[in-house]
């Protein structure tokens, strides 16, 4: 496995279907940010930014902008699911700007949008954990081979990040399987 200090090859193609995958996790619980702020647009803006970028559009400063608000979205909503939802947005936007470092951080880039979603899923069914499994399924099945091609080149997910952070080690390692 690869230390931290060393560069792993990423291709720009990776990185927008990447970006492109992360968008469509986040997508899937957008509604659940929008039934509770309709008039907050930052999110979807977000999502739209990293489809943008996933279908050959340049790597923009609006596009990092879009992601740090759909973040400040999640911070001041006050229902968890779409906190959740609002940070799966942001996520995706940031998929964009993938490092290609050998850091288990990277791979929040690669998964973020994906476990946010399935919290977000998760706590919008009033944290039925029957609802996970088919959340990290759908993700599992829907991951392009760009993502588990470059999960393959970095390390596991990193510990910690409470509830998030598991999924997100689940669903990491049901790719590399």
């Amino acid at each position: 496995m690869p230390t931290t200090s060393e560069k792993i090859e990423l291709s720009e193609h990776e990185i927008r279907e990447i970006t492109g995958y992360a968008a469509d996790c986040a997508r899937r619980t957008l509604a659940i940010f929008e039934q509770r702020l309709p008039a907050d647009p930052r999110p979807r803006d977000a999502i739209d930014a990293a489809d943008a970028f996933a279908g050959g559009g340049r790597r923009t400063a609006v596009l990092r902008q879009t992601a740090w608000a759909a973040y400040r979205a999640a911070r001041e909503a006050a229902f968890p699911a779409a906190v959740d939802a609002a940070r799966a947005a942001s996520h995706a936007a940031a998929a964009a700007y993938l490092h290609p470092l050998a850091d288990a951080h990277q791979v929040k880039h690669v998964l973020g949008a994906a476990a946010h979603a399935a919290r977000a899923e998760e706590l919008a069914s009033a944290e039925d954990e029957r609802v996970t499994p088919g959340t990290l399924e759908w993700a599992r099945h829907h991951a392009p081979p760009a993502v588990t091609a470059v999960l393959g080149r970095l390390p596991a997910a990193p510990p910690g990040g409470g509830r998030v952070g598991e999924l997100m080690r689940d669903l990491d390692t049901a790719l590399r399987t």
